[in-house]
């Protein structure tokens, strides 16, 4: 059974610290996990495509059931741009329950950026998602914007709630043409 634990780092510097890490401790080989998102933005009347991270300031490191996480506590701790594990770096816990399974949504079911879903909205006017990153999520969708083509969804990691933005695009509903 593996094990995934949640750092902290300087927000918009995960990427940095995460080359920073692998060239400092290069004897250390633990996959780490940074999601992002993908998004369309309109600034001045062109679209712009930009990526985001999902979970702002955090990464996950995925440890083996043969290792512990005080083997590489020190490597990550003197690494810069690092702040903290989660819970504190006095009680670094695992991942469980809901906050695991979010994460692994993200890490293991989307990949390591989130896309586009595809969705269509019901007689009702739900929306139904039929594949990508927000399937499985639909319970945490908050807010609906069909014109810009995203769903804003309620996230939950430990203690912190946040809300993020995903991107879908509307296809045609099952029997409609």
């Amino acid at each position: 059974m593996m094990s995934y634990y949640a750092l902290q780092v300087k927000t918009r510097g995960e990427d940095k610290y995460i080359k920073l890490f692998r060239a400092l401790h290069p004897e250390v080989i633990l996959p780490i996990y940074f999601p992002q998102r993908k998004l369309d933005i309109r600034q001045r009347g062109a679209i712009v495509h930009s990526e985001a991270p999902i979970f702002p300031g955090y990464i996950f490191i995925e440890i083996g059931e043969d290792d512990d996480i005080v083997n590489y506590h020190w490597a990550f701790r003197k690494t810069e741009g690092f702040y903290r594990f989660l819970r504190s770096n006095q009680n670094i816990t695992p991942l469980v329950d809901r906050d695991l399974e979010v994460v692994l949504h993200f890490i293991k079911k989307v990949g390591p950026i989130a896309g586009k879903s595809k969705v269509y909205f019901d007689a009702e006017s739900r929306i139904v998602v039929t594949e990508g990153p927000l399937l499985g999520l639909e319970g945490k969708i908050i807010k609906v914007d069909k014109r810009k083509g995203r769903a804003k969804i309620k996230l939950d990691l430990y203690d912190d709630s946040f809300s993020i933005d995903l991107a879908f695009e509307v296809i045609a509903a099952a029997g409609t043409v």
